[in-house]
């Protein structure tokens, strides 16, 4: 809205140095600032009702018993993440920008969902929270809006169905009819990855910033005509708008990290890691960059291979010897590593570098082609 505002003020009056607000860099660290603010200011009030309405994380029976001592803290910490970065978006940014809309209804649906899990497990006390078929449908829902926007809006007539192939050069694929089916399992593999990451104090949030600052740059290169012929990939006019909620995230997940870390005073909860999930897959949807995902969100990728492993081997060996073998000491991975005698600081700082090397590689992989 501010963003709107200073452009008035510029056009009609033109005082001297308000020319700066038409910068994306500058306005995206206003919303980085904004998110920070937000976060860190309603983060200790958040956790305060909370705890004083006793909406605690339950005790789980099948995860690690060094988790125990973690029942009844605080969780649904989305609550302080989400409208963290939402309100720098719609100050800062340019609302009427398709990307910005698309990403913000996509973000805004998942943390409703997420909610309502929450709110169903903590609150009514449902053991397992939402059905899992319903949660489902949710995440089937807005990957079906977004895929067909941009499969049907002539904005995007041309480009459409076109995604980056990493690591090869002068190509790019045409996924055609398959394209909205690929949204919707993008967005809700992500979603549901985030979601198993978020088992250990600041591991899921810590992650989800480092990909983030990844995809601002990826947002800012796409959005720029030079920049995206320099690097030989896809120009989409406007997506480079998407860095003002890159920096939203960023700040408000910054804040967010402060009462996160170990020994966490809050938990993101499904209400804050289904959408930050979402929002990760949207993004890399959105700047054509789906393929990348497995690098760029490696962390992710890795925690919920671990569990699809595991699954499958018991099934498996339970089938052909009449009882169930497992790969890991537990699933996702980190508590594997939980249950070999890592601290769960050292695994979160370990996934925070081999994040950034992850990153890295992603961001090297434009030149490479």
């Amino acid at each position: 809205m501010l963003y709107y505002l200073f452009e008035y003020i510029n056009l009609v009056f033109d005082p001297p140095g308000f020319d700066i607000f038409r910068f994306l860099t500058f306005r995206s660290a206003l919303a980085a600032i904004t998110g920070l603010f937000l976060s860190m200011y309603f983060g200790p009030k958040i956790i305060k009702y909370l705890q004083k309405k006793q909406i605690g994380e339950a005790k789980k029976a099948d995860g690690p018993k060094s988790h125990y001592s973690k029942a009844g803290t605080p969780t649904m910490g989305g609550l302080i993440l989400i409208p963290s970065i939402i309100i720098p978006v719609l100050l800062w940014g340019d609302i009427k920008n398709i990307y910005i809309i698309l990403i913000l209804v996509g973000t805004s649906w998942l943390c409703a969902v997420g909610f309502l899990d929450d709110y169903l497990k903590v609150v009514k006390k449902y053991p397992n929270g939402l059905i899992a078929r319903y949660k489902l449908l949710g995440q089937f829902i807005i990957g079906l809006f977004i895929g067909s926007v941009i499969y049907f809006s002539p904005q995007f007539e041309g480009i459409a169905t076109l995604t980056t192939v990493p690591f090869v050069k002068n190509f790019n694929l045409d996924l055609s009819y398959f394209y909205i089916p690929v949204v919707i399992f993008i967005i809700t593999a992500t979603s549901n990855a985030v979601n198993l990451t978020d088992g250990l104090d600041g591991l899921a949030i810590g992650n989800v910033i480092i990909v983030m600052l990844a995809l601002s740059l990826i947002s800012y290169f796409t959005g720029n005509v030079i920049i995206s012929d320099y690097l030989d990939i896809i120009y989409l006019r406007d997506t480079g708008e998407l860095t003002v909620f890159t920096a939203a995230l960023i700040g408000a997940g910054l804040g967010f990290l402060w009462y996160n870390f170990y020994p966490a005073q809050i938990f993101m909860g499904d209400t804050g890691s289904l959408a930050l999930g979402g929002a990760i897959g949207i993004m890399c949807v959105l700047v054509k960059k789906e393929f990348l995902l497995p690098v760029l969100g490696g962390i992710f990728f890795l925690e919920t291979v671990s569990v699809i492993i595991q699954r499958l081997y018991f099934k498996y060996t339970k089938a052909k010897y009449g009882e169930g073998k497992r790969v890991f000491k537990m699933a996702p991975i980190h508590h594997h590593y939980e249950l070999i005698g890592w601290p769960e600081p050292k695994i979160v700082i370990r996934s925070y570098i081999i994040a950034i090397i992850l990153v890295i590689i992603s961001l090297a992989s434009f030149k490479m082609r």
